[in-house]
């Protein structure tokens, strides 16, 4: 039997990336090479993949990228030149290093130029879908900062739950937590408690904790407002019964046994409980016939058919 803490909360993705241009430029939307046609809302794309480019022939030409190629060339020459006087002592130890630095400086020069130059594409830093995909017209000057396309992955979600103060003694890193949606309660998935604050909201008397989701069917989308059961209690090999089956008589807690067509009173003492069940901790054995349906009408010593 598993006790729970019950919560409410809406569910993120743990992967979200919004990208935004660095630069200005021509707004080019590139074709998804799985469907042919241009990128759209609701598309996998693959880590690597090149999404968006903009164009701006005068950003490029001021980057120089083919002379400052150039000029590495020349620089390394040089320093193998210089490396070679000096190993025959036809150079100093100054002249080796001048042109070493000279051709660290091309390399940080070249190093930067191909940096700029990749701020033409916005490229999927991980595997995902998109989810949001401003419309711009094609070749439409796009200026510097401005989002332009909203990259997820939710086979794995995050919830944000707040919880009473009251429980922050009972919970802990790695609790189970079932969790399910209003929409779908059938489907209910496994999450992990992973991080847990240890401050208290002074307003709402609450703390904070996150738990991970395991969502690799889709199950649950992004957004959704989900119920999240905590189990802050377990127990293995108890005895386990209804909760409702339970009656309340002279302060103790009563269920009713059959023995040879007989239904008797026991006295019951119970332990872990959640929605539906209880845990009975004493007052009743192991392979012992309880009544479930029908007790509301008996009495002490009745006797009894059982028809099911």
């Amino acid at each position: 039997i598993e006790e729970f803490v019950s919560t409410t909360g809406t569910v993120y993705p743990l992967k979200e990336v919004t990208l935004s241009s660095e630069i200005a430029g021509a707004y080019r939307l590139q074709l998804n090479p799985s469907t042919g046609r241009p990128f759209a809302l609701g598309d996998y794309v693959k880590k690597g993949a090149v999404l968006i480019k903009l164009e701006d022939e005068e950003y490029v030409n001021d980057l120089r990228v083919k002379s400052k190629e150039v000029d590495k060339e020349i620089s390394q020459l040089e320093y193998e030149k210089q490396q070679a006087l000096y190993d025959k002592g036809g150079a100093t130890l100054r002249d080796l290093k001048n042109a070493e630095i000279t051709l660290i400086n091309t390399e940080y020069d070249m190093e930067s130029s191909r940096i700029n130059l990749a701020k033409m594409s916005l490229v999927a830093p991980f595997s995902g879908v998109i989810a949001e995909l401003p419309y711009f017209t094609d070749g439409t000057k796009v200026p510097a900062s401005t989002e332009m396309v909203t990259v997820i992955d939710y086979g794995k979600l995050y919830l944000e739950a707040n919880l009473p103060e009251k429980y922050f003694s009972n919970i802990e890193r790695g609790f189970k937590v079932y969790v399910s949606s209003y929409t779908s309660t059938a489907d209910t998935l496994i999450g992990t408690i992973t991080q847990i604050s240890p401050s208290i909201d002074a307003e709402a008397r609450t703390f904070l904790c996150f738990v991970e989701v395991e969502n690799a069917e889709k199950t649950l989308l992004p957004g959704m407002f989900v119920k999240a059961d905590m189990v802050v209690n377990s127990a293995e090999e108890v005895i386990v019964i209804p909760k409702d089956i339970i009656m309340s008589r002279n302060r103790n807690q009563i269920v009713y046994v059959v023995e040879q067509g007989v239904a008797s009173e026991r006295i019951i003492t119970t332990g872990l409980q959640n929605a539906n069940s209880v845990e009975v901790k004493m007052g009743l054995l192991k392979g012992e016939s309880i009544v479930v349906s029908g007790f509301e009408t008996l009495r002490d010593q009745s006797r009894v058919r059982i028809l099911r």
